[in-house]
């Protein structure tokens, strides 16, 4: 299972970024990756002086706020991680030299690394007046944690396709991914396939509380985490994704996989599809 940050790890990360360096003036901001720093107006030399005034979200992007208006808004994609240091090495980052993609100096010697394992490289970096002039922050629909269930369920049936890719699109709902969406599905009791356009109004229902269920559950268990401890709780915490071939804890079926080119999903029989496995391919004829 690849630990892909979402909603209730970067919160968790924020609240860290809050307790520890809110009040500190950023020293520098150095840059191991160039293709992971997206911006150039203002330079990345502006953050140095300015004091870290606090951390938010929106969706699954990182927000730094400092002082004078500006934003170090994070994405981490899916490899990527913060890694909060009392103590930085004083030696320079050194341009394409291992998984540091960005570092923030901060006043104290203190301060935090931006990593990115894998070959695959997306994290992005932004120093913004404005988040929403990130284009992905720009294209986000509602919270999942802030939405309300009437709009929650006219935003799902706006498209009509398989409830798992429509719940995980960041245009639609933010903040939800691949191993939340598993568990919100698992606990509603609904297939990852079923067609939202053919989903009952209990369904839907039944899908809104289980995200906010899951996703209140998941912060509370990481939020006052370590930032190298909220992996380790993500996958503690989780029912179905990344359990395949182990009994689910609710019915004690097998839960199953369905893989993709580039990820997978799991879900339960016994509680998700009538006790009937799915096929293994996007497109399956079987439970809906």
């Amino acid at each position: 299972m690849t630990d892909v940050p979402e909603l209730p790890e970067v919160e968790a990360l924020a609240a860290y970024l809050r307790a520890r360096a809110v009040g500190r003036s950023v020293a520098r901001v150095e840059v191991a990756a160039v293709s992971a720093w997206k911006t150039y107006d203002p330079p990345i030399s502006a953050a140095a002086g300015r004091t870290v005034t606090g951390a938010g979200r929106h969706g699954k992007f990182l927000d730094v706020t400092l002082a004078g208006a500006l934003h170090l808004v994070v994405h981490l994609a899916r490899a990527g991680w913060l890694h909060y240091r009392e103590s930085l090495p004083a030696a320079p980052l050194r341009p394409g030299k291992g998984p540091i993609a960005v570092r923030v100096r901060l006043d104290d010697s203190s301060g935090f690394d931006l990593t990115e394992a894998g070959t695959k490289k997306g994290l992005a970096a932004y120093l913004v007046g404005d988040p929403a002039q990130v284009p992905g922050v720009a294209k986000l629909g509602p919270d999942a944690l802030s939405v309300d269930a009437r709009t929650f369920a006219a935003r799902l049936r706006r498209r009509n396709g398989q409830v798992k890719g429509i719940l995980t699109s960041q245009e639609v709902i933010a903040g939800v991914g691949n191993a939340y969406s598993d568990e919100i599905l698992h606990a509603a009791k609904v297939s990852p396939f079923a067609l939202t356009g053919r989903m009952t109004d209990e369904q839907v229902a039944a899908l809104y509380e289980a995200m906010v269920d899951v996703l209140s559950e998941a912060i509370s268990r990481s939020v006052g985490q370590r930032a190298a401890t909220l992996k380790a709780e993500k996958r503690s915490g989780l029912a179905v994704h990344g359990r395949t071939g182990l009994p689910c804890p609710v019915c004690g079926d097998t839960v199953r996989e369905v893989s993709f080119a580039d990820s997978s999903l799991q879900y339960c029989p016994g509680c998700q599809t009538g006790g009937k496995p799915l096929a293994d391919r996007r497109l399956s004829r079987l439970v809906r």
